[in-house]
């Protein structure tokens, strides 16, 4: 039961499960490739205030078609691009191209949320509840900063395979990292931004993306980028995949978990500072902990004693559920078990967050409570500033993911992360960053991570990036910042506020 579980869930690791609940705006098209159309193009105008500053922008949602090697059109890929008006000197003008994870997202997320100059707002982290929602100027936006292209890949927003092209064909860790790569050149080409200085910004798989679209850029079209913002981060698929005789994923979660303890009250004399209490929990999971688990079965009934007490005071599950699971606690078992005694759940997204546990004697917590709560009001929200403000037009089906397609499925082969077996290793694009930061030493990377989000845990980064193998003279390229928040971090004002400072800090600095 449990592999089965996992396997599952893995396809949507990374992405916002409702999409496949909600956002089903329009029945699923074949999959297969079409008649090539003409690009589309909805322009409009805007202004808006950031930091009391005013900014008049102009708004394009549009199509581009990418081609293969033959010169034949393979896919339109659909994006919403905002534009400071008045710039006349480009090469002082950066763009920001930004998309969502998933696999199979749409960039809604990001674009609704706090990338775009209209965001929606959330009761984070309380109920939402039905529309009506509301909408308004986004103040968190880099647009003061930064010109802005939201990205949908394919079978996701408008972008669907055209010709003798099927989204299967795209639907796949090389496949996406191409197209998108082939997506940016075009629009870079199409609105003579050679010369701009260029930054990308993915959520969770889009991090995984990011990876490896920085260094496909660079290596196939000569686009160096000056930077990389990875918000939610993974980039070793490993960390976070539980895979039988792995320890790893273990060692790693475990400071989420005891994060999530912490907000919970869950955790006996709780400390006064979060920080301190990370600091400690980290240095037991790299410590004791891992070198623990490495002893298996060697391991002696006193230390195992040891680590079983340690254990139940920095998570708060019992001694029992932890000597049951042989010191080993999958993400979906915790986030059931915490709060059962009160027939809660936690989220997966956002720990923060509580639902109810419809199934009380169950091991897993399968739905995710801020993914469930917060949808509606994004999908919602987006879809009505899509076609009033925006003026698409309503004969445009816009998937927020492409799971609307039943053929949808994701090919996890990645040819730079195989090892002496080939593709039957774990994906990981940290190979893709390495190269890229070692052929281009003056790009910046800057990681955002949140605290609370047990999708893609925050020491899984941090171990990522300690073994990278970065020449020592450019790992200080990369920052890491933290938020008391989630997989979704913005959808906190105070972290939204954090994450406009940071980015928009890291995008002129990086001009320095």
């Amino acid at each position: 039961m449990r592999r089965i579980f996992i396997s599952a869930c893995m396809l949507l690791v990374f992405g916002n499960f409702a999409n496949n609940l909600f956002a089903q705006t329009a029945a699923a098209a074949d999959s297969a490739g079409s008649a090539i159309p003409k690009p589309d193009k909805f322009v409009t105008k805007h202004s808006i205030k950031i930091d009391n500053k005013l900014i008049s922008y102009t708004a394009i949602v549009g199509t581009i078609i990418i081609k293969n090697e033959k010169d034949e059109p393979i896919a339109s890929i659909g994006y919403t691009a905002y534009t400071k008006d008045g710039e006349t000197d480009m090469s002082k003008r950066p763009v920001t191209f930004s998309y969502n994870g998933g696999p199979g997202s749409s960039s809604m997320w990001l674009h609704m949320g706090i990338m775009g100059p209209r965001r929606v707002v959330v009761n984070d982290p309380s109920p939402n509840g039905p529309a009506p929602y509301k909408v308004e100027d986004n103040n968190y936006s880099i647009l003061d900063v930064s010109d802005i292209v939201m990205i949908d890949p394919v079978g996701t927003g408008l972008s669907r395979a055209v010709g003798k092209a099927k989204n299967t064909d795209f639907w796949g860790v090389d496949a996406d990292i191409k197209s998108v790569s082939q997506f940016i050149k075009g629009y870079v080409n199409d609105n003579d931004r050679w010369n701009s200085p260029k930054y990308l910004l993915g959520e969770s798989y889009g991090t995984f993306r990011s990876a490896g679209v920085a260094d496909f850029l660079q290596d196939n079209f000569g686009i160096s980028v000056n930077g990389i913002v990875l918000v939610s981060n993974v980039l070793d698929i490993r960390t976070l995949s539980f895979q039988p005789g792995d320890d790893l994923p273990f060692v790693v979660n475990l400071p989420t978990y005891a994060a999530t303890s912490w907000y919970h009250n869950k955790v006996a004399n709780k400390p006064a500072s979060l920080d301190a209490f990370l600091k400690e929990v980290r240095a037991f999971a790299f410590g004791e902990y891992a070198a623990a688990l490495l002893k298996g079965d060697q391991l002696s009934a006193d230390d195992r004693e040891k680590i079983l007490n340690k254990l139940v005071a920095y998570t708060g599950l019992s001694k029992d559920y932890w000597d049951k699971a042989n010191l080993r606690v999958i993400q979906p078992q915790f986030s059931q078990e915490l709060l059962r005694n009160s027939g809660i759940a936690v989220g997966r997204l956002d720990s923060r967050y509580k639902g109810i546990a419809q199934d009380q004697l169950g091991e897993y917590a399968f739905y995710d409570p801020q993914s469930s709560d917060i949808s509606p009001a994004f999908i919602s929200a987006f879809m009505n500033y899509y076609t009033t403000e925006l003026k698409v037009s309503k004969d445009k089906t816009y998937n927020t993911g492409a799971y609307v397609f039943p053929d949808f499925k994701w090919d996890w082969k990645h040819a730079r992360s195989q090892g002496l077996f080939g593709d039957a290793s774990t994906p990981n694009t940290g190979p893709d960053l390495l190269n890229a930061m070692s052929s281009n030493p003056l790009m910046k990377v800057m990681v955002l991570n949140g605290v609370y989000d047990l999708a893609t845990p925050f020491a899984g980064t941090e171990y990522t990036f300690d073994h990278l193998g970065l020449d020592k003279k450019i790992k200080s390229n990369i920052t890491l910042k933290y938020y008391e928040a989630g997989h979704m971090m913005y959808v906190n004002n105070t972290a939204a506020a954090a994450f406009k400072k940071d980015v928009s800090d890291f995008i002129t600095g990086a001009l320095k």
